[in-house]
């Protein structure tokens, strides 16, 4: 993945304007299923607002508000068993806020919610003329303490719950939502404008899909 963010000197609501976008690419070898690669779907974000830090209960607060959209650019065929795209679009608006409660003690919570479109051109095996995956709700969070400079150090996780049925020729699959929520270490190190991040996730309580250990690397630069 590829983030790229930009925020303006302008403010809108009392919060600084911006934009960001996400380009994505992967190869997948799904043994016998079959392979790919290439460019998954882009997140464009037209709307990102970012207010600056107040005091709320004696805890300083900093929030922000996103409004993303997948585009349907990611590698797809009909005849695929694997494929890097969904030939769907995706809304996804999340809110998201970090407080420091006491002098070395961060907590980050964000929160989205999940809109996906018609696939109107599914995979042949379905069988079908359309299918649509269902809405959902998932919050990413993070508690942290700053053991030295520029290093903070705790536990991360994440939980998805699908609140409506997926479709297939518009019509409802019973008991078909998705569940599942992830916990484990984090770290982040920060060096001036570059900052270096370390997630890794255990999952567990899967309803309706695979479950299984992530590691996620992360390098961010800021410019002014």
């Amino acid at each position: 993945l590829t983030h790229l963010a930009w925020l303006s000197h302008k403010q809108v609501l009392g919060a600084w304007y911006g934009v960001e976008v996400v380009l994505a690419a992967a190869h997948v070898n799904a043994g016998a299923q079959g392979e790919a690669g290439g460019l998954g779907n882009t997140t464009v974000g037209p709307l990102i607002l970012q207010w600056r830090e107040h005091r709320v209960l004696g805890m300083a607060i900093d929030q922000r508000v996103v409004a993303d959209f997948d585009l349907p650019t990611g590698q797809y065929s009909r005849t695929s068993n694997v494929n890097l795209g969904g030939n769907a679009f995706t809304f996804h608006p999340y809110y998201a806020i970090t407080a420091f409660p006491a002098k070395r003690i961060e907590t980050s919570w964000r929160v989205h919610y999940l809109w996906n479109s018609t696939n109107n051109n599914p995979p042949i095996i379905t069988g079908a003329q359309s299918t649509q995956a269902g809405q959902a709700i998932h919050f990413n969070a993070t508690v942290a303490y700053n053991l030295c400079k520029g290093l903070w150090v705790g536990s991360n996780g994440y939980y998805l719950k699908q609140i409506t049925d997926g479709k297939i020729d518009a019509v409802a699959l019973r008991n078909s939502p998705e569940q599942v929520g992830a916990i484990g270490p984090g770290m982040l190190w920060n060096s001036g404008s570059w900052f270096f991040f370390a997630n890794a996730y255990q999952e567990f309580g899967a309803q309706n899909r695979a479950t299984g250990h992530k590691l996620v690397l992360r390098v961010e630069k800021t410019f002014k």
